[in-house]
């Protein structure tokens, strides 16, 4: 079966699996640990693991939290099947012994507890997303599976909440990249999670059935291309909207040429008549949809003529077109041009609403691009955005990890000459603290005996590496920031929709001060630990690094 029908035929409600999702979608070395752990008894030991990230994306200062429901549901399915025992048997030496095969084949996560960040909460470097406990061989065995779910669908999420940011509220985001994304699962997931991010739509029909996200599209330049001249036209007729008259819509288009030739100074014999005889079908197919691709051949010169000929003529019988799509050239000039036209053909037949049509560009747009528009002004009212949006060119990869932090009860720390990549070792509690006008101030990291900070007390917060790093909050609220999702092999949390789930985005963004959301050099989130904490910390370091000897 191909990866389009294996992902059709588990995709077909929205709340279930995906059947690529399983035990067996891991790393060779999760396995060969597994049989090592087994070999030597260790395979039953309460572990911990935390997952997390060092560095948030796009030279950023926040990241958005995603794929937590498709890691639930990893753990309601997590299983090795008949076949796949049958492939391990295959792939790992002859001298594994049959009772690990045995051990495999009867395991479950139903003896792991998932505590985790509520999905689609901004979040910050070395506070875990996601915290697993349960018997060593099994967590060690969900690294590689949690890691794919969680890395790209919150780094997409995130290049989609960027994007929001970059072109404002009130334009329209709509997500193009299909058929840039990485395969078929790859292109479902960023149309999942940039609609999470604050996207409005897609143009994937499939995501659109499976998620409920609205589905958008137009033509393209090959419909334009494929019509030319008017003799291509095989209907010659359009009904009026009202009493169902039926009119001869190509000699209805070409008296408004001649109406508008003189207003908007083009020449009738100039345009392109095969763009004309396409946007004329279009119309016939969409007459209340119409938004047509106008840059095949030129914009102004032509494109935009033959769209305000066609689009008057359906005015005329009782529809309203959409407007129009730039897909190349200056997209400042040109959508200020377009917006010029609309306003001159408005005023000229005295019909208000053609000045307000929609003007979408899609061409190759990054966010540095909308950025730089902005600076220069346009008049977009809709970004269709695709390859830098799906592929995140800026930055392809999250780096997310997984690292364990204690085994049976004992605390475990990983050492670095690079600071930044030193764990925080053991179990631990996160609270987000809130100033009076509702913004994040910090995050906090506490032992799990000490209480949380005390709303209107001051609470001292410290740098987790850092020693002079260190500053008193006063809370006037705090929140836990993780919740128990999974436990003794039930869900035991509610897990929200795609449709909550973006809402629930959109509110935790807005609780950022601005300077931690701007484009350049934004002022990086405070993460902390307690006073506890930081001295549990050093202390461990201190003992687990080796003293050197001089000679």
């Amino acid at each position: 079966m191909s990866a389009a029908s294996v992902l059709s035929s588990v995709y077909e409600g929205t709340r279930e699996s995906n059947g690529v999702i399983q035990a067996l979608l891991t790393d060779l070395y999760q396995i060969t640990m597994a049989y090592a752990y087994w070999k030597s008894g260790k395979m039953d030991d309460r572990a911990i693991f935390d997952l997390f990230f060092r560095r948030n994306p796009f030279q950023g200062e926040f990241t958005l939290f995603a794929g937590l429901e498709e890691c639930v549901k990893l753990l309601q399915n997590f299983r090795f099947s008949e076949s796949d025992i049958s492939y391990l048997r295959k792939v790992l030496p002859p001298h594994v012994e049959d009772e690990f095969f045995q051990y495999l084949s009867n395991m479950t996560a139903n003896a792991v507890t998932l505590s985790a960040v509520d999905e689609g909460t901004v979040v910050f470097p070395k506070v875990p997303m996601i915290t697993i406990e349960g018997p060593l061989a099994v967590v060690q065995l969900l690294e590689t599976p949690l890691l794919n779910l969680i890395n790209y669908a919150s780094l997409v999420a995130t290049n989609a909440m960027r994007f929001r940011l970059a072109a404002g509220q009130d334009k329209v985001l709509l997500e193009f990249g299909l058929r840039r994304a990485q395969g078929p699962d790859g292109g479902l997931s960023a149309s999942r999670y940039c609609y999470m991010g604050g996207f409005d739509g897609t143009s994937n029909v499939l995501a659109g059935k499976m998620f409920g996200i609205p589905v958008k599209g137009t033509h393209a330049h090959a419909f334009v291309t494929s019509y030319r001249d008017l003799r291509e036209v095989k209907c010659r007729n359009l009904f009026r909207k009202d009493n169902l008259e039926k009119v001869d819509f190509i000699d209805l288009c070409l008296v408004w040429q001649q109406k508008l030739s003189s207003i908007l100074n083009f020449l009738v014999d100039q345009v392109s008549e095969g763009e004309l005889a396409a946007f004329i079908c279009y119309a016939q197919a969409f007459p209340d949809q119409m938004l047509a691709l106008i840059d095949t051949y030129d914009v102004i010169k032509s494109g935009l003529p033959n769209f305000c000929t066609v689009a008057m003529a359906l005015h005329e019988l009782g529809y309203k077109p959409r407007g129009i799509r730039l897909d190349s050239g200056d997209l400042s000039y040109l959508s200020r041009e377009v917006r010029k036209v609309f306003k001159l053909v408005a005023n000229s037949f005295d019909v208000p609403w053609f000045e307000r049509l929609t003007i979408v560009a899609s061409n190759d747009i990054n966010e540095d691009t909308i950025h730089s528009l902005n600076t220069q002004g346009h008049d977009i009212d809709c970004f269709g955005i695709g390859t830098h949006l799906v592929t995140c060119q800026k930055q392809p990869a999250l780096g997310c990890v997984f690292k364990l932090v204690e085994v049976n009860d004992k605390p475990r720390m990983k050492l670095s000459e690079d600071v930044e990549k030193v764990t925080i070792p053991g179990r631990k509690k996160a609270y987000r603290l809130y100033g009076h006008d509702g913004t994040a101030l910090v995050d906090l990291m506490l032992q799990p005996s000490e209480d949380p900070p005390s709303l209107g007390q001051r609470f001292l917060c410290r740098h987790p590496t850092m020693e002079s790093k260190r500053a008193y909050v006063v809370p006037a609220e705090v929140q836990p920031l993780h919740h128990e999702y999974w436990k003794n092999g039930e869900v035991i949390r509610d897990l929200p929709n795609l449709t909550e789930l973006r809402k629930k985005a959109s509110k935790s963004l807005q609780t950022l001060r601005q300077d931690h959301k701007r484009t350049l050099n934004p002022t990086p989130y405070k993460v902390s630990v307690s006073s506890n904490l930081y001295t549990f910390i050093h202390d461990l370091w201190l003992e687990s690094t080796p003293i050197g000897e001089l000679c």
